[in-house]
C-alpha cells in the first residue's frame, strides 16, 4: 500500500484507498445499472483522441478549447486502440472491464503509485512539462510540504523523519524526462486527494465547468474523476466526459455512463447536486474544483 511509511498518523486518509465495504465504490454491482435506452452516441472506434473518438450526442456540439490550454491537452490526448483493457501497474488486467470506453496511451509505472489523484496530477504535470511551464510544476505532500520540479531537477530531495519532512540538495542538475518521472513518483507517493483538494479552487456554477476540472472526495476512501470533454446544445445545457485513475494503480481510463446508456459515455452533471454517481464511485457531496 503506498504512502504507508509517511506520516503514519495520516495513513488512513491518504489518496484514493479502496474500501471494499464503502457504499461509495461501485465496481461490480450490476443491479445498479439500469440503462434508459440503447446508446445513440457515435463512437468512432478508429480514431485515437478523445475528441475524435467520441461524438457529441444529437443536438450537442463539442466546446472548443484554446489550443494552449490544459483542456485542449486532455481532449486531444492519444488513446490506445478501442477495446483496450485496463491494466494494473504489474501488467495484469483488472477484474472490471465493462465500465470504461477508452484507455489513455500513457504508462502507469511499475509500482502501485499512480492511483486516482495521481492520474490527474500526472496529466497536469505532463501538460506543464510539454508547454515548458516548468515553474508551475509543483505539488504539496499531504503534510503540506511543497516540492517543485525546479527544485527537484536542481538536486533537491525530500527526507522524511516520522512526521517531519526536510529538503536539501544532494545531487547535480538533471532536467531529463526520466528525472521528471522520478519526481512524479515522489509526488505520487506522498500527495493525494487531501493535498489536491487544497491546491484547487471550487467551481460553483455549471456554466463554469470545463475540461480539466475535477470532481473530488478528499479523505479515506477518497477519489477523483476529471472532466475530459464538454459539449453544449443551443440552450446552453452541457454534457461531460469523465476519466479517472484508480486503486491499485492502473491505466487512466474514460468512463462509460451505466446510468444513462442513451448518452453514454457522456454525463449530465450539476454542481448543486447532493450526490453525483459515476461508473465506479458515488461522490457525496458533489465537489467540483479547478486548477
Amino acid at each position: 500500500m503506498k504512502k504507508i511509511i509517511f506520516l503514519i498518523s495520516l495513513t488512513t486518509i491518504l489518496n484514493c484507498n479502496s474500501d471494499k465495504n464503502s457504499s461509495k465504490f461501485k465496481t461490480e454491482s450490476t443491479d445498479l445499472y439500469n440503462p434508459i435506452s440503447e446508446n445513440s452516441v457515435q463512437i468512432n472506434k478508429d480514431k485515437n483522441t478523445i475528441k475524435e473518438r467520441f461524438s457529441a450526442p444529437e443536438g450537442y456540439d463539442w466546446i472548443d478549447e484554446k489550443p494552449d490550454s490544459f483542456g485542449y491537452f486532455i481532449e486531444n490526448f492519444k488513446l490506445k486502440s478501442y477495446g483496450s483493457p485496463i491494466l494494473k501497474y504489474d501488467g495484469s488486467p483488472i477484474s472490471t472491464q465493462h465500465l470504461h470506453q477508452a484507455v489513455f496511451d500513457i504508462d502507469t509505472g511499475n509500482k502501485d503509485l499512480q492511483q486516482c489523484a495521481d492520474a490527474i496530477i500526472r496529466l497536469r504535470a505532463e501538460y506543464l512539462f510539454k508547454t515548458k511551464q516548468f515553474h508551475r510544476i509543483k505539488f504539496h505532500f499531504t503534510s503540506g510540504d511543497l516540492i517543485s520540479w525546479n527544485d527537484y531537477k536542481n538536486g533537491v530531495r525530500a527526507f522524511v523523519n516520522g512526521n517531519s519532512v526536510s529538503f536539501r540538495k544532494t545531487t547535480d542538475f538533471d532536467g531529463s524526462y526520466q528525472n521528471f518521472r522520478n519526481y512524479l513518483d515522489l509526488v505520487f507517493n506522498y500527495a493525494g486527494t487531501i493535498s489536491l483538494h487544497k491546491e484547487t479552487n471550487p467551481v460553483t456554477k455549471n456554466t463554469d465547468l470545463k475540461t480539466g476540472d475535477i470532481l473530488i472526495t478528499p479523505g479515506s476512501p477518497g477519489h477523483i474523476v476529471f472532466i475530459s470533454g464538454v459539449c453544449k446544445n443551443n440552450e446552453g445545457k452541457k454534457l461531460f466526459l469523465l476519466s479517472e485513475g484508480f486503486t491499485p494503480a492502473q491505466s487512466i481510463h474514460l468512463l462509460s455512463n451505466p446510468f444513462d446508456k442513451n448518452i453514454s459515455p457522456w454525463y449530465n452533471l450539476n454542481v448543486n447536486s447532493s450526490e453525483t454517481k459515476t461508473a465506479r464511485y458515488f461522490f457525496k457531496p458533489t465537489n467540483f474544483r479547478s486548477f
